[in-house]
């Protein structure tokens, strides 16, 4: 029996068209005509994988599902290039209608860091190292 190897990130979504263009401003390769699709996948650098299904999806064949309330169940990050860069993908988000939820702070541990959320409510971080 072989070891299982980590390959994909999955996110369930209620709005496939909303999800996929939050994470194309994070600079995703996401083919614009996934929007419509139930089930889209992308890859990510180092060979893993993101992958988006809608909820009837997941309903389709776990018809017990129930959409997660109170609070966080994964959380994303995404590395920005400076502390600048955190401040302006932070404002580029947040000026497109997403909601802001930790505006950017200089964490204790040395980062620049902030935390937007994306159109199902989960947290996305935005870090840089601090110089």
């Amino acid at each position: 029996m072989t070891t299982p190897r980590f390959d994909v990130i999955g996110l369930v979504v209620s709005d496939m068209a909303a999800s996929l263009a939050f994470y194309r401003r994070l600079g995703l390769d996401i083919p614009a005509d996934a929007d419509a699709a139930p089930h889209v996948e992308a890859p990510l650098p180092g060979g893993l994988r993101i992958a988006w299904d809608t909820e009837e999806v997941i309903r389709s064949f776990d018809p017990s599902w129930t959409r997660p309330t109170g609070g966080e169940r994964i959380g994303l990050a995404f590395v920005c290039a400076s502390p600048a860069e955190v401040d302006a993908v932070y404002a580029s988000l947040t000026e497109a209608g997403y909601e802001g939820h930790l505006k950017p702070w200089d964490a204790e541990w040395g980062q620049r860091y902030a935390v937007v959320l994306d159109p199902d409510g989960c947290g996305v971080s935005l870090f840089a190292n601090a110089s």
